[in-house]
């Protein structure tokens, strides 16, 4: 174990030898002072792990020598102690961010647990952690290798990622590999049931099936739509379920979590299919038979571009919705947000908007994030993983326009519903495959006709129809990349390969892409 150095700053030190005594049985350095000068005096030649101040002594007080050792050392945790309990003693040490609060007559036990909880805690949460995750590691394998159901995997899926963040969260990640391991073998099974599920659940109506991107406002905001009661909807594209996790911890300073759900992205797990799907409450194929007009065939073109090129048409898909769902006496409204200029339009607007029924968001930057992580250096040194990724992801949401809308909400006692169309994951392996012009750009999901692919690692769809999907001539088939994979062309194969390699990508299959989180907050 690591020997951690304490200097303890108390005029009345003597008195306290038997403390000291025991925190060096239990493997504490300890260096006593008689004052808060001698304590500063010490700070300037020597290094401690942590520092002991009585608030009562001569000269210079606790409570002046904590404001004067924190302005040259801010980060060196500091513990209180003192013979007062008076409220305005143990607010000014408190304010000046102390790590603890002690009151005479000390009690050893007292004083080790202050200590360890200080600073061995991280260690003392690591071994906790990696032994709690050891215990549940063989009942999670065991649990997705029988036949489960869509309930069952969702399940699954929330306690890798409980697992994957409190791992993350450890010194040394010491679990992160079996972790890695074991949700790569849950992929390959979670990618077996939908290949063995997914016709069913579009095609039979009876068929025991999760909620899917056409029912979710159905099931999940019309039920909540009151007049004169406004509810906002807001879309963050491409938010995985680990994203939702982190952004959550600074929510709930605003919100209430009133549900935590989830749905399953219909395929392709993509803007163009999925969102499309959400507002128009119809499966891409009945979009493309009933409004023609409003649906963009997904071929060719610049995939950063293409995608949301096809969604320009959402405001007349919900307000279509609304209609058939007999809510046309809903005011609602509709907001776009690329930017981050029309993020502070939103915000100032806010009371015009809030006028109405249901205010809906949808916002990008998640989705611009994986594009620009893939063609920026610099992004993919910020965001080299998953945890980098998701504190990239956090350090935006801190920061943007988003969160200012949401606290304005909170302000006015708003309730919101918070999702996303899809999710995304990090691909890492190749798998080749041959298409003409037509063919679209996206690297997990391919759509044409005369396709030549090697169909292992693939989900192939030669009936469109069967999984809800357009089909433009007759020989149109759709072909989803599983787990991790990629696909890649012949034609330049190595640089292609490389470029592409541990990118984040979605429009196929796996956890990450498919069980996305929808979320019920309601103002503290």
């Amino acid at each position: 174990m690591q020997k951690y150095s304490i200097l303890w700053a108390d005029d009345e030190i003597d008195l306290l030898k038997p403390y000291i005594l025991f925190l060096g049985q239990k493997g504490y350095d300890v260096t006593p002072v008689n004052s808060g000068a001698d304590a500063l005096e010490q700070l300037e030649n020597n290094t401690f792990d942590l520092v002991f101040l009585d608030e009562m002594m001569p000269g210079l007080t606790g409570l002046e020598t904590l404001a004067q050792l924190k302005q040259q050392w801010p980060n060196l945790p500091v513990v209180m102690i003192t013979k007062s309990e008076e409220e305005h003693i143990m607010e000014g040490a408190i304010g000046s961010k102390i790590a603890d609060y002690l009151i005479k007559p000390l009690n050893p036990n007292q004083i080790l647990l202050s200590v360890r909880k200080i600073l061995d805690s991280r260690r003392l949460v690591e071994e906790k952690t990696n032994l709690s995750y050891q215990q549940e590691f063989r009942q999670l394998s065991m649990q997705y290798q029988d036949r489960i159901g869509h309930e069952e995997w969702a399940d699954i899926y929330k306690k890798l990622i409980y697992w994957e963040l409190e791992i993350d969260a450890t010194p040394n990640k010491s679990m992160e590999e079996v972790m890695n391991m074991q949700k790569s073998e849950a992929n390959a099974n979670f990618c077996k049931f939908i290949e063995e599920s997914y016709e069913d659940w579009i095609n039979e109506p009876k068929a025991d099936k999760p909620i899917l991107s056409h029912m979710l406002l159905r099931k999940k905001v019309f039920p909540h739509l009151q007049q004169g009661n406004p509810l906002f909807f807001i879309l963050i594209d491409n938010l995985r379920f680990d994203q939702w996790k982190v952004i959550e911890r600074t929510l709930t300073d605003y919100f209430s979590v009133e549900e935590e759900s989830h749905y399953y992205s219909i395929l392709p797990t993509t803007t163009s299919f999925a969102r499309n799907s959400i507002f128009s409450g119809l499966l891409p194929a009945e979009i493309e038979r009933q409004y023609p007009r409003l649906w963009v065939h997904d071929i060719e073109g610049d995939q950063k571009n293409e995608e949301e090129g096809l969604n320009v048409h959402e405001e007349e898909f919900l307000q279509m919705q609304l209609q058939k769902s007999r809510l046309g006496n809903i005011k609602m409204s509709y907001h776009k947000i690329l930017n981050i200029n029309q993020g502070k339009n939103l915000v100032e607007n806010f009371n015009n908007i809030a006028t109405n029924d249901l205010i809906a968001v949808v916002y990008n930057f998640v989705d611009m994030l994986s594009h620009a992580r893939t063609d920026s250096a610099m992004i993919k040194e910020l965001a080299p993983d998953e945890s980098g990724y998701r504190s990239l992801t956090n350090s935006w949401f801190q920061h943007s326009p988003l969160l200012d809308f949401l606290k304005k909400i909170a302000e006015k006692g708003g309730r919101v519903v918070i999702t996303t169309d899809h999710g995304m994951i990090r691909v890492q392996k190749p798998v080749r495959i041959i298409g003409d012009r037509s063919v679209n750009t996206n690297l997990r999901y391919k759509q044409g006709k005369n396709l030549n692919f090697d169909e292992d690692h693939v989900l192939v769809c030669r009936r469109p129809e069967a999984f809800g999907l357009p089909k433009y001539n007759v020989s149109s088939a759709y072909v989803f990349t599983l787990e991790d994979y990629f696909f890649a062309y012949p034609n330049n194969y190595n640089y292609y390969v490389n470029y592409y390699k541990d990118t984040f990508q979605h429009g196929g299959v796996s956890l990450e892409e498919v069980i996305v989180p929808v979320v019920q907050l309601k103002a503290k």
